[in-house]
């Protein structure tokens, strides 16, 4: 029988992309216990591992060590944001635009402003547009619809809209009460609410019922407690104006205000940044499956911040606005603004 022979070498294959752990005194994952001398391995825009350092590079000894002072956190997710730029350790948010060119470089989900004042003005103008802007989006998963539109008739129609594509949608309470938008159809899942106004028992159930996500963007927010105990999905956002405190300036005023009011906040730093986290990416339904975000484990997209925190209480310690000393977005890092 002829000898094997030796393959020659495989032309155009790409060399394998390189693990690279992320180490710092401590890492909030979020989703888990706060790990002190921990580390995150990244591969690509991916979390691989997520744990002690000892135990992090042990799994990849050849990896390479980017060693942070301070925290690593998950990245915080800006549930309501219409500010160009994102916000201190923000790694995603929902940013209100009105046309398609303001789509490019907003990292999470862009929601395509709706604002026709009539359904005739909407059948006339409005709805070829946004049909047009979504058909245009190289990705349409990462387009929703901001329904800012006064009009009934209009709301419904956007909220057809949004389930025929599958779209996100966001609604301002602002503008309109919970009952007027759940009779319109834009309530559920795929729609979350941004409110700088308290909500009475009746709209905090009705959301409840609809598992609509609330973003809380102003601070004092008094029933930011209530929305918690009662078991509403909460998000925080920094609101139209989009505050230069970031997400967690808006933690840091809801939990001073609780405070002041004598209110009982045991447990209330850890639930505001699992708000300004997980909360961000349930409202942008970007919380499930491979490549979600606002937690860091095996699977999640690679994006985190570091803060110069550190401290006996990890989550006090972020509350208080420490200086954010760079991010990490799908593994990519950007030094601090």
């Amino acid at each position: 029988m002829p000898s094997a022979k030796r393959a020659g070498p495989v032309l155009n294959r790409r060399a394998p992309t390189p693990v690279v752990v992320h180490s710092a005194p401590i890492v909030l994952p979020v989703c888990a216990d706060p790990i002190r001398d921990g580390a995150v391995a990244t591969k690509g825009d991916r979390v691989v591992e997520v744990g002690t350092r000892a135990s992090v590079t042990t799994s990849f000894p050849a990896a390479e060590e980017l060693r942070w002072t301070g925290m690593i956190v998950a990245g915080l997710v800006d549930a309501r944001s219409a500010a160009p730029a994102a916000g201190p350790g923000v790694t995603a948010r929902a940013g209100v635009v009105s046309d398609l060119a303001e789509l490019a470089g907003v990292p999470g989900i862009s929601y395509v402003e709706v604002t026709s004042a009539s359904e005739e003005e909407w059948e006339t103008r409005g709805r070829d547009a946004v049909i047009t802007t979504i058909r245009e989006v190289d990705r349409p998963c990462a387009v929703g619809i901001a329904a800012h539109t006064p009009d009934p008739q209009v709301l419904e129609d956007v909220a057809v809209l949004a389930r025929t594509f599958g779209l996100r949608l966001l609604v301002d309470l602002d503008r309109h009460s919970p009952a007027a938008l759940d009779e319109a159809g834009v309530l559920g899942r795929l729609c979350h609410v941004a409110v700088s106004r308290p909500l009475d028992p009746g709209e905090r159930k009705l959301l409840r019922l609809r598992k609509t996500v609330v973003a809380v963007c102003a601070s004092p927010a008094p029933d930011v407690l209530a929305l918690l105990d009662e078991g509403n999905p909460v998000a925080l956002g920094t609101g139209a104006g989009g505050g230069p405190a970031g997400v967690l300036g808006v933690a840091r005023g809801i939990r001073q205000h609780a405070r002041e009011l004598g209110l009982r906040t045991r447990g209330l730093d850890g639930r505001l940044v699992v708000a300004a986290t997980m909360g961000g990416a349930r409202a942008l339904g970007m919380d499930r499956g491979k490549g979600r975000i606002g937690s860091l484990a095996p699977g999640a997209r690679a994006d985190f911040a570091v803060f110069d925190a550190r401290g006996r209480y990890p989550y006090a310690a972020l509350l208080a606005q420490p200086p954010c000393l760079g991010t990490v977005i799908g593994g990519t890092v950007l030094p601090a603004a």
